[in-house]
């Protein structure tokens, strides 16, 4: 019944009972007992005990121990991936792109922190960057392994220790990602697991930390912003969600737009932060052909179990309260007025295997501006390219938004007025580069970016000045002193 790691022990947590099913069968994989407020707060003297020396570590030590856990997620890449299909329902090619990316992780993350949070001399002047001390990590569902280890394994080359809440729907993957992380070499302390729901990620939030690094919906970086309002002096760094437009323009490939509206909305189930939840189209007779033309191709893709047969292109929604709320706004925008094209019911009735929907929603007069994240796609139909920029602009987010056109002019207009941090051209919004930053502008974010911008939010700048040799000499008095 071990459920927590701390100073690299497994132990029993005293709290409450809690489990992760598989969304797909609904077979309880995983039962143990949440984290304590107790616990959290040793995992966190853990933290804080283990600190300095991790810190003291030459930069290249730390950076072997963490290329060795990238050497085991490879060989460990399997049983790794199996879990999280498991647990998420991502088909089994999904679940092994997952691993890749964490292990390529660690080579961006090392070269981002040499050049966004390295050290240089000139004269007597130096630049170095210091650890914040110990960070809790909150996790999210959909990639269970790949974006807390976005912020994990910056925030460790800076030399700061770890607590990491995961997901209560994912604590499986948590486990076993801790595992590796203790085999690669890590000391004690440096990285501490608690398990639990919101109530733990709660208790964390109120803990002597130094950095609070989350990845999940807006509502809840909302009250965590709320929880560290009168804590200026932690970091708070906060990656949330989007109601991301997708524009088409007039003119463009049929064929490559539809592909890139199905990437974009329905990749892993439409749970990625990154999916087109809004698909603005121009013209009304263009539109017609674009609706007609995604509606044959939404038909022809493959709704089932993570290891079925053919290869699915996505599985479920993560648990059945999604599920039923995705149906309910569905349903909700049809008594409106919206016009279905493709309904989002269950491929098995009661199940958790919801079709791709496409739901008409031109000319409603109030559509709840919010995230819905599932495979729900609201289309509205538009006359021209400043009208489409402006309902792309018609939300309080600002995290990914996509154009599909061939008009250089609209192209520069659109990376010049779309307000989102995440922005694609030609290509689907449901993916990014580790390679850039990656975060959101208004209730996506708290202008914190991640991926390679992590490292500025893992560690502080430090100006030193130098004497012209380590050794203290008798200095001369300034002027307007006495002798």
């Amino acid at each position: 019944m071990t459920s927590l790691c701390i100073n690299n022990e497994w132990l029993n947590g005293n709290g409450k009972l809690f489990a992760s099913d598989n969304p797909l069968t609904g077979e309880t994989l995983w039962q143990k007992k949440c984290a304590s407020k107790a616990q959290v707060e040793v995992a966190v003297t853990a933290a804080k005990s283990a600190q300095g020396a991790w810190a003291l570590t030459p930069l290249d030590g730390r950076i072997a121990i963490i290329n060795r856990f990238s050497e085991l997620l490879k060989q460990n890449a399997d049983e790794l991936a199996m879990s999280i299909s498991l647990e998420t329902g991502k088909p089994d090619w999904e679940a092994a792109t997952e691993i890749s990316a964490m292990a390529n992780k660690v080579a961006i993350s090392i070269r981002a922190q040499q050049e966004r949070a390295g050290s240089w001399q000139k004269n007597n002047l130096r630049l170095q960057h210091r650890a914040h001390g110990v960070m809790a990590v909150l996790g999210p569902y959909n990639f269970p392994g790949h974006l807390p280890n976005g912020h994990i394994v910056p925030a460790l080359l800076a030399g700061n220790t770890i607590v990491f809440k995961p997901s209560e729907k994912t604590p499986m993957v948590a486990e076993k990602t801790i595992e590796l992380w203790i085999a690669a070499g890590l000391p004690r302390g440096v990285i501490n697991l608690v398990q639990g729901g919101r109530d733990v990620g709660s208790f964390l939030s109120h803990t002597d930390i130094d950095g609070l690094l989350f990845t999940g919906s807006s509502a809840a970086g909302q009250i965590l912003h709320r929880n560290m309002a009168d804590r200026p002096e932690v970091i708070l760094a906060l990656e949330m969600g989007g109601n991301n437009p997708l524009i088409v323009d007039q003119d463009v490939s049929l064929e490559t737009a539809v592909n890139i509206i199905l990437q974009s909305a329905y990749l892993s189930a439409g749970q990625r932060c990154t999916c087109a939840r809004r698909l603005i189209v121009i013209g009304e007779t263009h539109a017609e052909i674009v609706t007609t033309a995604l509606a044959t191709a939404i038909d022809t893709i493959i709704v089932d179990g993570h290891s079925a047969q053919p290869e699915p292109f996505m599985g479920p929604v993560i648990d059945t309260r999604t599920s039923q709320s995705l149906l309910q706004f569905e349903a909700k925008l049809l008594a409106q007025g919206a016009r279905v094209i493709r309904s989002m019911k269950p491929q098995i009735e009661f199940s958790n295997l919801l079709k791709p929907g496409l739901i008409d929603v031109t000319g409603l007069a109030y559509i709840e501006d919010d995230e819905w994240f599932g495979p729900l796609l609201q289309l509205h139909r538009v006359d021209c390219f400043d009208a489409a920029l402006a309902q792309a602009n018609q939300t309080r987010f600002g995290l990914a938004a996509g154009l599909i056109s061939d008009n250089p002019q609209h192209q520069r207009r659109f990376c010049s007025l779309i307000k989102a941090g995440v922005v694609s051209i030609n290509q689907a919004t449901a993916g990014a580069s580790s390679e850039m930053p990656f975060g959101g502008v208004g209730a996506s974010g708290n202008h914190r970016p991640s991926a390679f911008y992590a490292a500025d939010y893992c560690a502080w700048p430090q100006a030193q000045s130098h004497g012209e040799d380590t050794h203290l000499h008798t200095q001369p008095l300034a002027r307007g002193i006495r002798q």
